[in-house]
């Protein structure tokens, strides 16, 4: 076997090795109680802010909840972390940086199902600063709860350092710090 065949079969391995990784990861998150509902459709999910009965704001921080409803006739489910972007005035898309994980104000509770009964919610804690000269000033938030095209827009009227932004993974009630 030449060099070459040998560097593609060594590709080929690794990319094998990491599907099968995270295949059995899904396996088994799906498989710890969770029900087998399909994935949320487009158009069934219904975004807004929050803040849950608490208050996030502190040493340049302020936060807010992610909420979103299952406003379908059958039982869904969603995974992972929300696809965020920022809009100015007018619409106009602001450079936005998501970073996945804990926030300030919450931990992140890690990639998992989160099974929606119709006109039940999910959760991800939202955060940013804006303290810095480089504070972007948005009208908007376009909010996509699959990763997907299909997005919600929900006035935003803050400032946004950088247009960096931080969010947890959806979950079934509102992260927390504990």
């Amino acid at each position: 076997m030449t060099m070459r065949g040998l560097r593609t079969g060594a590709t080929v391995a690794a990319a094998v090795a990491l599907f099968a990784g995270a295949s059995a990861g899904m396996a088994s998150a799906a498989g710890s109680g969770a029900s087998a509902a399909g994935a949320c459709r487009p158009g069934t999910l219904k975004v807004t802010t929050t803040d849950a009965g608490s208050g996030q704001a502190g040493m340049n921080h302020e936060g807010t909840y992610l909420k979103v409803t299952n406003t379908g006739s059958s039982t869904c489910a969603i995974s992972g972390y929300p696809g965020l972007a920022l809009e100015g005035a007018g619409h106009t898309a602001i450079k936005t940086t998501a970073h996945h994980g804990d926030t300030y104000f919450a931990k992140d509770p890690g990639v998992h199902q989160v099974t929606l009964k119709p006109g039940k919610s999910g959760y991800a804690d939202l955060v940013w600063t804006h303290a810095g000269p480089s504070s972007a000033q948005a009208k908007y938030l376009q909010v996509s709860p699959t990763g997907s095209n299909s997005h919600s827009v929900v006035g935003f009227d803050k400032a946004v350092d950088g247009g960096a932004l931080s969010v947890t993974a959806w979950s079934a009630t509102p992260p927390s710090a504990s």
